[in-house]
């Protein structure tokens, strides 16, 4: 009898822009060998560096070869009017939209989501309104951060790559095997609409797979977000990207109780049919 992937434990992974995913190419792998359905979203419509389409594209033929259904893959970011960089702008909007999706799946055993780290707001933004969101339901435990980018002891426009901050918790570390290192890279050259990101990224991720080829993942905790995710100035702050007290009023705004007031149920449906920088 044909499995129904509808009823399946599902394993849910929230992504700010289109190549986030290459900070969780293990951890997708991992919870599909552990049977789990993965449903993978992006919230921003990756417009403020290439055509959202081509993204789109490039994001899918990633998951694809990481073995996510296609029909798993959402890309909410132009059907919700998210723009790439602007999400504290209608963050509101996507907790909305996150309350009715996780409502309408059977059951959800974990959702990943981008450190909260202060390397782009919009990263954060989907962690703290994910947090916000499993805390209300009383399930914050289920929830995992994996590291991107920070800027921590680091000046002008340098930052660290897949570095987790000691702030957020003890980490658990997920060694890749080589034949996986080689096909991780392999995927992170997939991206070329964002070939000036990452001519940044790739070095350090090749470095970082050669000296300490693990994917990291830490508890969230709610009063994180209350706090500076690490001493300094953050990376978006350096680059001009955001304000702190901007980022504040944004995750204000999107508690799952003022989203809910605002928000229509219907704008997620059951399942619906990805930004990076």
């Amino acid at each position: 009898m044909p499995i129904d992937e509808s009823r399946r434990m599902a394993s849910l992974f929230l992504f700010a822009h289109q190549d986030d995913e290459f900070g969780a190419f293990a951890h997708i792998e991992s919870e599909r060998q552990a049977g789990r359905r993965v449903l993978c979203v992006f919230v921003t419509d990756g417009a403020a560096t290439a055509a959202p389409e081509r993204r789109d594209q490039e994001s899918r033929s990633v998951l694809r070869r990481l073995g996510v259904a296609r029909g798993d893959i959402h890309f909410i970011g132009r059907e919700l009017g998210i723009a790439d960089g602007r999400l504290h702008a209608t963050s509101a909007r996507f907790a909305g939209w996150l309350d009715s999706f996780v409502g309408s799946l059977p059951d959800v055993s974990c959702c990943f989501v981008p450190a909260w780290e202060g390397g782009h707001p919009d990263h954060d933004l989907v962690h703290a309104i994910a947090v916000r969101q499993f805390e209300v339901m009383g399930d914050v435990k289920k929830v995992r951060q994996f590291p991107l980018y920070n800027g921590r002891n680091c000046r002008g426009p340098f930052f660290r790559v897949l570095d987790p901050l000691p702030e957020n918790g003890p980490a658990t570390r997920r060694r890749i095997l080589p034949r996986d290192r080689v096909r991780y890279l392999g995927f992170c050259l997939r991206y070329p609409s964002q070939w000036k990101t990452w001519i940044g990224l790739f070095p350090f991720i090749v470095l970082h797979y050669l000296c300490d080829p693990v994917q990291v993942l830490q508890p969230v905790d709610p009063a994180r977000l209350r706090e500076r995710p690490h001493d300094g100035l953050l990376y978006y702050e350096r680059r001009g990207f955001l304000d702190w007290g901007t980022l504040q009023m944004a995750i204000d705004s999107a508690s799952p109780q003022g989203a809910r007031a605002q928000e229509p149920r219907a704008a997620a449906g059951p399942l619906a049919a990805p930004a990076g920088e």
